[in-house]
């Protein structure tokens, strides 16, 4: 079976370090609405590939400073 794959972000700390933009700012400059930000950043949902890419424009930075992504072993 394979290893189960983790997707954690760093919406919240990103947001914070730029000039502590609101999640309403990050949503309208990335698109999206800002009950998606607000999912994000709690993990309960995983972004398409567009909307990760859109996001990580937003701040100026790379996708995989935004998102990592991380293999949990099975027992």
């Amino acid at each position: 079976m394979a290893n189960k794959l983790i997707i954690t972000n760093n919406i919240r700390r990103i947001r914070f370090f730029s000039n502590e933009m609101t999640q309403l700012d990050l949503a309208e400059k990335a698109g999206i609405s800002r009950q998606t930000v607000v999912a994000l950043e709690a993990g309960k949902y995983i972004p398409s590939l567009e909307i990760a890419f859109r996001i990580a424009d937003v701040f100026g930075v790379g996708v995989e400073e935004v998102f990592e992504c991380n293999k949990e072993e099975n027992q």
